[in-house]
């Protein structure tokens, strides 16, 4: 299997890679505005039928697509995860309980 992450294959176009990583940052924000509000968490973190986990498992096939086809980059899925959750903390559409364990809140 051929190495096809482009960090991995060009590590010194620091340039590139951050301007695509700030591109899937806007990508996800603006993914998040097509769905309703999305309560985190909830009973089960774990759970695979989730809502915010069946968004996260399709967001990121989709923004990896989208990578390749629009920018001819393939990230890789640190970076797309650091994005997914850099917007998520970005994004008003998620809605966390009051007990969450944030002593700050």
């Amino acid at each position: 299997m051929a190495i096809r992450y482009t960090l991995w294959l060009d590590p010194e176009d620091t340039q590139r890679h951050r301007a695509m990583e700030a591109q899937l940052l806007r990508y996800f924000i603006e993914r998040f505005a097509d769905y309703p509000h999305i309560r985190l968490f909830g009973a089960d973190p774990y759970d695979y039928d989730a809502p915010f986990n069946r968004l996260h498992d399709v967001l990121m096939a989709r923004a990896a697509e989208y990578c390749e086809r629009e920018w001819c980059y393939v990230p890789t899925p640190e970076q797309l995860n650091r994005a997914f959750f850099l917007a998520v903390g970005e994004s008003n559409k998620f809605l966390r309980d009051p007990d969450d364990g944030d002593p700050d809140r």
